[in-house]
């Protein structure tokens, strides 16, 4: 039997060993120090283009280390951790920061949508960590990926419109079009996660 010590010790290699020291993981960590000069700039409120290629540039990272671990083979526990970690991180961080700019140039975010896209992610990753330790499969179906790319968009299309040279009528509005689209979205993947969750407990 091995002795707690021990077994502690070994889960500690799993997580962080020298295995976890890989390129996805680095690309994933990259994202997250991307994520803060990215909140650096949208405070300092002077270049949205450059915040909105930056947010880009950050966001489809996730696509890259995932693909990169499942081709290689270098799927960690890390990883695992880490990297919807930092997609929260970044995608509710900017968010939060967009919430500052209501007067002109108005990006577009309230309140009541922050509320709702962090509370929806708050309460997802809670079940997934009940349902995970129980030793369900809680991953990643369609509803959450599609509510990623049209939160990602609805972020882009935020940033873009403050820009001094987008100055059409028709920007605000497809501003707002694709915001109410993102929160419309996670509150549709939301609620299909508890669905789902709720079925995974019963079926004990």
């Amino acid at each position: 039997m091995t002795p707690p010590a021990a077994s502690k010790n070994t889960n500690r290699q799993a997580v962080l060993g020298r295995h976890a020291l890989n390129l996805p993981n680095l690309i994933t960590s990259t994202r997250l120090v991307l994520a803060f000069g990215l909140f650096g700039l949208i405070a300092a409120g002077n270049n949205w283009v450059t915040s909105a290629l930056l947010f880009i540039f950050a966001a489809s990272t996730d696509a890259l280390d995932g693909y990169i671990a499942r081709r290689n083979k270098q799927i960690t526990v890390l990883g695992r951790i880490l990297d919807p970690f930092v997609d929260k991180v970044i995608v509710c961080g900017t968010f939060v920061f967009l919430l500052e700019h209501q007067a002109a140039p108005d990006s577009g975010v309230r309140a009541w949508m922050v509320i709702i896209i962090i509370g929806r992610e708050m309460f997802v990753s809670s079940l997934r960590g009940i349902l995970e330790k129980e030793g369900k499969d809680f991953s990643a179906n369609f509803s959450g990926k599609l509510k990623m790319v049209l939160q990602c968009v609805a972020v882009s299309v935020s940033l873009l419109s403050m820009a001094p040279m987008f100055p059409w009528d028709w920007v605000p509005v497809f501003r707002d079009i694709t915001l109410y689209l993102a929160v419309a979205v996670t509150l549709w993947s939301g609620a299909v996660y508890v669905s789902r969750g709720f079925s995974l407990l019963q079926n004990d």
